[in-house]
């Protein structure tokens, strides 16, 4: 079924639904989600942690503000991912927004090498507040303390205290959008 389709379905259904019986109406499949979400176009973002084994990080898009007072970000992170027990127990991170000559660097933290050490060979690194990986370059780079986790089936949602911001006003942004990466200047 056509995302089109499927959506004009999900609506009728919503039109003649009570209110008592919304819940009742089952999500939409798993690929006709994936398909939509890949039209959402999103930042592309190193996510980067240190901890007892060195420095671990992988490739982001679901990160977003929450509020400015304090300033928070989320970040969404698979509960499968390297760094995820490194994130879970130091509760610190660097969320590197990456700039336009980052895409390769993307591609290896998206999972091209499973060696931490070989995807942080990439590029320069430095640290600020939290002594988490921040990538010299980057668009903007936000150094956060992790101040909750919520569970949600395959991901933790972590909300992330800002405690330090790097940006490069020159960089190029890296968006993710219908599976591929896009430039923007």
């Amino acid at each position: 079924m056509a995302l089109a389709d499927h959506a004009s379905d999900t609506m009728t259904a919503l039109a003649t639904a009570s209110e008592d019986d919304v819940f009742a109406i089952p999500t939409v499949e798993k690929q006709v989600y994936r398909d939509g979400m890949a039209r959402l176009a999103a930042a592309v973002n190193i996510i980067t942690s240190t901890g007892e084994g060195g420095w671990v990080g992988f490739t982001a898009s679901a990160v977003t503000s929450v509020t400015d007072s304090p300033a928070t970000l989320l970040v969404c992170v698979n509960k499968g991912v390297q760094a995820h027990a490194t994130l879970s127990a130091n509760r610190i991170l660097c969320v590197n927004t990456v700039a336009g000559p980052h895409e390769d660097l993307a591609m290896a933290f998206a999972g091209g090498s499973k060696d931490m050490a070989t995807r942080f060979a990439g590029a320069e690194w430095t640290t600020m507040v939290t002594g988490a990986p921040v990538l010299e370059g980057a668009a903007v780079a936000f150094d956060c303390r992790v101040s909750n986790i919520m569970s949600g089936a395959s991901h933790d949602v972590f909300f992330c205290e800002v405690l330090a911001v790097r940006h490069s006003p020159e960089a190029d942004a890296l968006v993710y959008h219908a599976r591929k990466f896009h430039r923007l200047s």
